[in-house]
């Protein structure tokens, strides 16, 4: 049966570094919360414990999933709690002692005890946390969720299936894999975005889809703002100097602006060469990934970690290939991208912990180049062709993060993950559909059957590669 996902469940709101190690147990916090206040004992709550599993637990203080845990537990949400305040939160529950639990019930909470780091894996995904608690008359109540990459967070009994069912039936064009969104192009004569479109307002009405794919938008701008004009050296202990300010710097000059947008519009007056392209482009990622490595807000795209490719590729868009690019091409990218990744969702993994880098940045980077082949006119067959290539490219990178901090190599491969979409939209423009080799379904399972060949110390836990090669006393 189709498993239906929409945009808005691709591309999220969220607080950084990580979608599966930040954003994926948040939710699975406020998850446990609401079971909590399903079965009335909430208030008769007296302690919380929490227990991280495999690649959570590896690499869990880097990407601050303890302090994502602490934050859901207290009842704040990552889409709109001010990032200033997240700071000040924490230190609070670690000189107290205390939680505020669900944001109702102060208990008792010693973080250094109650979060536990355990090595070993759960069977059912590579990213597993246990919570319990603990009732007044000494009665436990336990809860384990799995975080499989992007935000999202199931539970192994699926016991939402129903929900999901009911979900499911309401596309009009309900897609698995990119065969079967290929022929609905053919058969209803629409692009790619014409179809997703359809399938969105099939789920909310089109003023909230308008709306929400522009609250995207504007997130992903804001994010390229902040970066682009924040000096300083990044938390975590590895001592990495932010890159995109002095970059910025360089290529925006003595430009005058205010804002976001009047930024963009600065930026479209600025030398235009092959080598300032590829640095603003550059420039782009970075800055969201500067972002994102200091707990700031950022859309995950499909992920926290490959959050800087599809914004720094649809800014290019506008800034470079069509200055008059607003509303319609920024909802269409979106719609685009948002759909490539729900099919390398559905048929391989956007999971690090499960498949490596090439699950992060391979999917952020076919699916901009996706979207970005769609707004410079390519036929929907040259739009897969574009994601196959960007993708194709991308096979067998590994997740091997230096510290288990998303700083290095993760900011710079959004750089590279971003000009590779670039190139593969270029690519699939300039080739008849016909004469494609590869079909992107093709890709996607190969992408798969590489992740399951993966070695595990490969996946997102800090135990090979550059992760050991590099350690933190070296930096």
């Amino acid at each position: 049966m189709e498993e239906c996902i929409s945009v808005f469940d691709m591309l999220k709101i969220g607080v950084g570094p990580s979608s599966s190690h930040t954003l994926g147990p948040w939710r699975a916090a406020e998850r446990f919360l609401e079971e909590l206040k399903d079965e009335a004992i909430l208030e008769d709550i007296t302690r919380v414990k929490v227990d991280l599993y495999g690649s959570l637990s590896l690499t869990g203080k880097g990407h601050a999933t303890d302090l994502a845990v602490m934050l859901g537990l207290s009842g704040q949400d990552p889409e709109y709690i001010p990032v200033e305040d997240i700071a000040g939160i924490i230190k609070k529950i670690e000189t107290t002692n205390e939680i505020n639990l669900g944001n109702q019930k102060v208990i008792p909470f010693f973080f250094l005890q109650d979060i536990v780091f355990n090595k070993d894996f759960l069977p059912f995904h590579a990213n597993g946390l246990k919570f319990t608690a603990y009732k007044s008359d000494d009665s436990e109540y336990e809860s384990t969720f799995y975080s499989i990459g992007g935000g999202f967070v199931v539970k192994e009994e699926r016991t939402n299936a129903k929900e999901k069912k009911a979900i499911k039936c309401a596309f009009p064009y309900p897609i698995q894999n990119a065969a079967e969104l290929l022929n609905y192009t053919i058969t209803e004569n629409k692009s790619i975005s014409e179809i997703v479109y359809e399938n969105e307002i099939s789920m909310r009405p089109e003023a909230e889809v308008h709306s929400e794919l522009m609250r995207i938008w504007n997130t992903m701008l804001e994010c390229m703002y902040i970066g682009c004009h924040s000096e300083g050296i990044l938390p975590g202990g590895l001592h990495v100097r932010r890159r995109a300010f002095d970059m910025h710097q360089n290529l925006i000059g003595l430009s005058n602006y205010n804002d976001p947008q009047s930024w963009l519009e600065e930026i479209r007056k600025t030398e235009v060469k092959f080598r300032q392209i590829l640095k603003w482009v550059s420039c782009f990622a970075l800055a969201v990934n500067e972002v994102n490595a200091s707990l700031g807000r950022v859309v995950t795209a499909p992920t926290n970690g490959s959050s800087g490719v599809i914004p720094a590729v649809l800014m290019y868009y506008m800034v470079i290939e069509n200055h008059n690019a607003g509303e319609k091409e920024i909802k269409q990218f979106l719609m685009v991208a948002g759909e490539i990744g729900s099919i390398f969702k559905k048929g391989s993994t956007i999971s690090a912990a499960m498949g490596g880098c090439q699950a992060e940045i391979g999917v952020s980077s076919s699916m901009a180049a996706a979207a970005l082949c769609e707004l410079m006119g390519g036929s929907p067959a040259q739009v897969l062709m574009a994601a196959e290539i960007a993708m194709e490219h991308h096979l067998g990178l590994t997740c091997d993060p230096i510290g288990g901090l998303v700083q290095i190599p993760c900011i710079e491969r959004n750089t590279m993950g971003a000009i590779k979409a670039i190139n593969a939209a270029e690519l699939a423009l300039e080739t008849d559909s016909k004469n494609a080799k590869v079909p992107l379904d093709k890709v996607i399972n190969t992408m798969w059957e590489t992740a399951k060949d993966m070695n595990s110390k490969y996946k997102e836990t800090s135990e090979g590669g550059l992760a050991v090669a590099v350690n933190m006393a070296d930096c």
